[in-house]
């Protein structure tokens, strides 16, 4: 069954980012080393390959205001997927006529989570974005969590769960503990 899923990578203290937008380390990529732990940026293989894979089956992504500008939405498409943002301002102008797979929406995150789970048919739909996750959630429409946890501590920098409405249980689904990551995906509860 298609889900709405959270993939993000976070240090150990609960950081998705440094205080400037970076993710960590001299050349501000610590919290993505793990996908490619050798720095070969050839074939992946072992669980980055499988990653990959499932981030590749995607048929949509639902992606934060902030988080689509900050990657000037991966350039109109993700991957060929196409983009779905909840906002309550119109977009720029690179995403209202240039990128024609990024659809700006205004009427809250349910909707846009319609409009991206109808788009992506019988496939996944990709959330980025920690206040748009935690707006998810909130409305009851974020299903799994993945957690990429690298052991670093940040020490500063924006949290992925910086403010929730209430406690949310989570399941287990999955851990694949490897030297760069441990990854860790979990079922919302409800």
């Amino acid at each position: 069954m298609p889900a709405s899923v959270l993939d993000m990578s976070m240090s150990v203290d609960g950081y998705i980012a440094d205080p400037n937008d970076f993710l960590g380390g001299d050349d501000g990529e610590r919290l993505h080393k793990w996908a490619d732990p050798e720095g070969e940026s050839g074939p992946l293989s072992g669980p980055a390959a499988q990653f990959q894979d499932e981030w590749n089956a995607a048929g949509a992504v639902l992606a934060g205001r902030r988080t689509a500008e900050l990657m000037d939405h991966w350039g109109g498409d993700h991957g060929g997927l196409p983009i779905f943002v909840p906002s309550h301002r119109p977009p720029g102008p690179a995403a209202r006529w240039g990128y024609p797979l990024v659809t700006y929406v205004t009427d809250g995150i349910e909707s846009a989570m319609a409009q991206a789970k109808a788009a992506a048919g019988d496939r996944d739909v990709q959330v980025r974005g920690a206040y748009t996750a935690q707006r998810a959630l909130e409305a009851g429409v974020l299903d799994e969590v993945q957690i990429h946890q690298i052991p670093v501590l940040l020490g500063a920098g924006r949290r992925l769960f910086d403010v929730l409405p209430a406690q949310i249980e989570l399941e287990i689904l999955r851990v694949i503990d490897t030297p760069e990551a441990t990854h860790i995906r979990y079922r919302v509860r409800r």
